[in-house]
């Protein structure tokens, strides 16, 4: 479902013009600091389709003529389309505030079809970025987000007196729900947009076998917090996180008194399916690779984030047991993940010392990952078929 951000124009894209609040002569056009570069930036990189929503008071009027503004608003469009900004719809209501027409932000009469259209639009995930408190409202109204931008990033103190009174009276706790950044400036809109697919995201899995929970950030810094109750086990799945710069905290309890078998298959499937849930199919290399020596062994990972499952494995090992893991529990982890993960894995790996061997192919399986899931700023799937 296509995102989208709602973005107002005075006091947004452009300078807010404070004398009469008509942009009504080609002078008073000032592009907000940076607009243009990070607006195309978020275009291009980023995963939102863009919509201008705006309130232009009595426009039509004879006070505000239509011949005025719509030469001006075209310039506008045009000098944004020169850098490859486009707007897929623009909305202008032309009410003034005493009439409270439906259309009027923060009344959403005109958004009407992407709240109906559910299947085609996630609005949740959407914002509405605009200079007004009644861009906020038209934000909480739509049950999406707001971003709130203010010169000088004040966002009090240039309120009206009717601004004030109104503010005072709102339900703060409704705000600050719906306002996730306040600022002046286009790059911190950028940088918060694009980062914010930081998300964390939690799992569990109960069987009679085993208790899984795992929590997992994709885009993370390689933080870890690991207990298995196998150590041998939980050296390796740092290696993951240590590697792919993946956030992971896995706890399992599970029936180690009989063997290891249950615990390392079910954290597999789960780590898998955590994996495939957060996993962001736009706009990432899709394929990853790496090879890696460590001292007499030389392992290499291929991976396919292509929505397939497969694995490839092509490591022997001559000792039963490394650590308190049996080697054959490996190729049952990754044949796990590889299926709950549907994504295709090929493993190789040789060398003398055991230990070595299979660290080694936990650390490629790891770098391949930051690989496959780097963000390639096409917003595009690497698939001629279009998904994944």
């Amino acid at each position: 479902m296509q995102k989208i951000l709602f973005i107002d124009r005075d006091g947004t894209i452009i300078e807010e013009n404070n004398k009469n609040y008509q942009i009504d002569s080609i002078e008073k056009v000032k592009f907000y600091p940076r607009v243009i570069s990070y607006l195309s930036k978020i275009l291009n990189e980023l995963d939102y389709e863009f919509i201008m929503v705006s309130n232009q008071d009595g426009l039509g009027t004879n006070k505000f003529p239509e011949n005025k503004f719509w030469p001006i608003h075209n310039n506008i469009l045009s000098v944004l389309e020169s850098e490859g900004i486009f707007f897929k719809y623009i909305h202008i209501d032309k009410s003034f505030k005493n009439e409270k027409s439906n259309n009027r932000k923060p009344n959403i009469g005109m958004l009407y079809e992407y709240l109906n259209n559910k299947l085609s639009y996630n609005i949740k995930d959407s914002f509405v970025i605009g200079d007004r408190l009644t861009d906020v409202l038209l934000a909480n109204n739509l049950g999406c987000k707001s971003i709130w931008i203010k010169k000088n990033n004040d966002h009090y103190e240039n309120f009206t007196e009717e601004e004030k009174v109104y503010y005072s009276n709102l339900d703060k706790e409704i705000l600050n729900k719906t306002i996730k950044l306040k600022t002046d400036n286009w790059k911190e809109i950028y940088k918060y947009l694009k980062y914010k697919r930081k998300k964390r995201l939690v799992y569990k899995r109960i069987t009679l076998e085993t208790n899984v929970e795992i929590s997992l950030c994709i885009y993370g810094n390689g933080k870890y917090n690991i207990n298995t109750g196998i150590g041998f086990f939980d050296h390796l799945l740092e290696q993951i996180s240590v590697h792919s710069l993946m956030d992971i905290n896995i706890k399992i309890i599970g029936d180690n008194n009989i063997d290891e078998h249950h615990i390392v298959e079910d954290c597999g499937i789960t780590f898998g399916k955590i994996f495939n849930k957060l996993l962001y199919k736009k706009g990432i290399e899709r394929y990853g690779f790496y090879i890696l020596p460590m001292d007499d062994c030389l392992s290499k990972v291929v991976i396919d984030l292509g929505g397939r499952e497969q694995l490839s494995w092509k490591a022997k090992f001559y000792r039963e047991k490394i650590g308190n893991v049996s080697t054959e529990m490996f190729y049952h982890f990754f044949k796990s993940f590889s299926s709950s993960a549907k994504c295709n894995i090929h493993i190789d790996s040789t060398g003398i010392n055991e230990h070595h061997k299979i660290e080694s192919i936990f650390k490629c399986f790891s770098r391949a990952i930051k690989m496959a899931i780097k963000k390639n700023y096409t917003n595009k799937i690497f698939s001629s078929k279009g998904l994944l």
